[in-house]
């Protein structure tokens, strides 16, 4: 039997625990590096091996001093992020260690989005007119030719984290100025209104082997701006907007070169012309408990298939993806009021999950039709708002 491999697994967030349990199912060793702060969250710690805690996983050279260090007496064959935070310090990590995986230039095409805009526009696709923040008088310029609203977007937060909407060409300057030396990494983009869809993927040997697509309620940035329940649901699966959207991952993930692994990747469809805007993407699963939708109708966890991708491009075996199931689900979740809301009017057969987090609201539906799925989110998301929602203002950024 071959030694077993160690995964050193990066986690900035509380998530990523079936991704642990596979990989120890599977007879890997597994470190958990984490923040200090999380130390008393419910990690699954039979499947860990080892774990460490640091005021933050990204802070240089502190964070490659410490894995570094583990290296000494611990053969480590990879290091996988479990946020979208942990991608760029994980390929910095492969990369000094000489380890196999996205490097740090790849990684920039799904984490930098003016990296992976510029990249979807050279694959094809279309992209919301965009502009750099390096070079005023060319800022100028754009603001000129390209009609406002426009959202300027920090290049490197997550989601729709410290976005921020400028109305005018006048309010952009006093928000460059605060930005200071900050500025050159955020973009400037055009505001365009219309729906929000995501894909999420599993990609092996730089093609499509997996993806399934959903349709946001509210989009994502209203939601983290203004409030409201985050609504997500699977689309029809031979419709006109999953078929395309669809192809469009297909072209997004050759276009950016992942080779292997997972993506959650977000398009707009604008009101004005009925066409997918790539919005962005990302190498890892996605949050806001989409992989426990995507199981519910699909029966593929992409934590899990992840992990036995990773293990077995380590072992030098071919990954065999499990056959997927038809089936439509959808997630609501918002911030309550209460500290602990009481779910109990919320009986319907097809409540497959019920979320536990203090402060939050949340529940994911299931079924063989897409129709009672998009009945029940629409009437939940409505009593939702009634029974619990709260609103909080908008972070700028994540929480150290």
């Amino acid at each position: 039997m071959s030694e077993a491999k160690t995964i050193v697994c990066l986690a900035s967030f509380f998530k990523g625990e079936a991704f642990m349990r596979m990989c120890k199912q599977e007879g890997a060793r597994v470190i958990l590096l984490t923040k200090e702060k999380l130390k008393d969250e419910a990690w699954p710690w039979d499947a860990i091996d080892e774990v460490f805690f640091m005021p933050s996983l990204s802070r240089q050279p502190d964070i490659t001093y410490a894995v570094s260090y583990l290296a000494r007496h611990r053969t480590i064959d990879q290091v996988m992020p479990l946020d979208d935070y942990d991608v760029p310090t994980a390929a910095d990590l492969r990369e000094h260690l000489r380890l196999p995986g996205m490097g740090v230039t790849a990684t920039r095409y799904f984490r930098d989005k003016l990296a992976m805009r510029l990249g979807a526009q050279a694959g094809g696709l279309l992209v919301p007119p965009f502009s750099a923040v390096f070079n005023h008088g060319q800022v100028q310029q754009y603001m000129d030719r390209t009609p406002g609203p426009w959202v300027l977007k920090p290049r490197t937060e997550a989601g729709a984290m410290g976005i921020k909407k400028v109305n005018e060409q006048r309010e952009l300057w006093p928000l460059l100025e605060k930005l200071g030396d900050e500025q050159s990494f955020f973009l400037l983009e055009q505001f365009i209104p219309g729906d929000v869809y995501h894909v999420d993927s599993i990609i092996q040997d730089g093609a499509v082997i997996f993806a399934v697509a959903h349709k946001y309620g509210r989009p994502p940035m209203q939601v983290a701006h203004q409030g409201g329940v985050f609504i997500t649901r699977t689309l029809p699966r031979d419709g006109e907007e999953a078929t395309t959207l669809r192809a469009l991952n297909g072209q997004l993930m050759r276009a950016l070169g992942l080779q292997n692994g997972v993506s959650h990747t977000e398009f707009i469809r604008a009101q004005v012309d009925g066409r997918f805007y790539f919005l962005e993407t990302a190498a890892r699963v996605g949050g806001a408990n989409i992989a426990e939708t995507v199981e519910y109708a699909t029966g593929i966890n992409l934590w899990r298939e992840w992990a036995r991708m990773t293990l077995c491009q380590l072992r030098g075996q071919r990954y065999e993806l499990p056959a997927a199931r038809s089936d439509y689900a959808g997630v609501l979740i918002c911030l309550a009021r209460q500290e602990h809301p009481d779910l109990w009017a919320y009986q319907d057969p097809e409540i497959v999950y019920r979320l536990d987090k203090k402060q939050h609201a949340g529940l994911i539906v299931a079924s063989h039709d897409a129709g009672r799925i998009e009945y029940l989110i629409n009437e939940y998301g409505r009593r939702f708002a009634e029974d619990f929602l709260a609103v909080a203002p908008p972070l700028d950024k994540a929480p150290e």
